[in-house]
C-alpha cells in the first residue's frame, strides 16, 4: 500500500533501457494496474497484481477479482504472500483457490511461501514450507503456467537475508515438492529482504530463478540495481 502513479512512471522510464536484458514483472496497487501496463507493456515489461479474490465476482466490497486484474492490462498475480497470510489470515485452501482462480482467469500465479522464524528455531521451516506447497498448489496447476516464491517471513522488512545455504536448501525443496506434484519444473524466486547491494548473491544461488522484491522496489535507483544484478 505504497506508491501513486508517479512512482509508476518514474520507474518505467528508468527501467526501459534495461528491459531487454532481464524478465521484469511490476505489481502496483490494484488502481495503478491499467496505467502501469500502459505505460509498461510496450518496453515488454509485465504486470501483475498484489492479490485477487478467491471467488469469480460477488458481494466482496473492495477486493478484486483475477478477471478484473487481467481486464486492466495484468499478466501476473501474486497469491499467499506472507502479509495476506499474516495480516488476513489466509490459509492455504484460500490460497490455493486464488492461484486456481487467476489461473483459469488467464493470470500466471506467483504463489508465496515460508516460515516465521519460530518455526525455523525450531527445526520445522523444511516441514512447513513443504506443507504450504502441496496444500498452495492447485491440482490443475500441471496445466498452467505459475511461478513459486520462497519468502522466509522472519527477513521481511527485517534487514536480515537468508544466508544462501538456507535459500539454496529451500529453492530444493520447492523444486522437489513441484515436480512431485506437477510433473515439471517451475521458476523459484526468493523474497526477503533483497537489496541492491546483495541481490547478485542471491540470484547467484543454485536454484534462484528471480528475486521478489519488496521494500527496494519502492527505491527507483536501487530497483534498478537490481534489475542490473539479474
Amino acid at each position: 500500500m505504497n506508491g501513486q502513479i508517479e512512482l509508476v512512471e518514474t520507474m518505467v522510464a528508468a527501467l526501459a533501457p534495461l528491459a531487454s536484458h532481464a524478465f521484469i514483472v511490476l505489481c502496483p496497487p490494484a488502481i495503478l494496474t491499467r496505467a502501469a501496463a500502459r505505460l509498461a507493456r510496450p518496453l515488454g515489461i509485465a504486470v501483475g497484481g498484489q492479490d485477487c479474490h478467491e471467488k469469480t465476482e460477488g458481494a466482496f466490497t473492495g477486493d478484486i477479482s483475477a478477471a478484473m486484474l487481467k481486464e486492466a492490462g495484468a499478466h501476473y498475480v501474486i497469491v499467499g504472500h506472507s502479509e495476506r497470510r499474516q495480516h488476513h489470515h489466509e490459509t492455504n485452501d484460500m490460497v490455493r483457490k486464488k492461484a486456481l482462480k487467476a489461473m483459469r482467469a488467464g493470470l500466471k500465479p506467483i504463489i508465496c511461501v515460508g516460515e516465521t522464524l519460530a518455526e525455523r528455531q525450531a527445526g520445522n521451516a523444511e516441514a512447513v514450507v513443504d506443507g504450504q506447497l502441496w496444500e498452495s498448489i492447485p491440482e490443475e496447476a500441471s496445466g498452467h503456467d505459475f511461478l513459486l516464491a520462497y519468502e522466509p517471513v522472519w527477513a521481511i522488512g527485517s534487514g536480515v537475508t537468508a544466508t544462501r545455504g538456507d535459500i539454496e536448501a529451500m529453492h530444493a525443496l520447492a523444486g522437489r515438492v513441484v515436480m512431485k506434484k506437477t510433473g515439471k519444473a517451475v521458476p523459484v524466486v526468493y523474497g526477503g529482504s533483497v537489496k541492491a547491494d546483495n541481490a547478485k548473491e542471491i540470484l547467484g544461488s543454485a536454484g534462484v530463478a528471480g528475486v521478489l522484491v519488496g521494500g527496494a522496489s519502492l527505491k527507483v535507483e536501487d530497483f534498478c540495481k537490481i534489475v542490473l544484478s539479474a
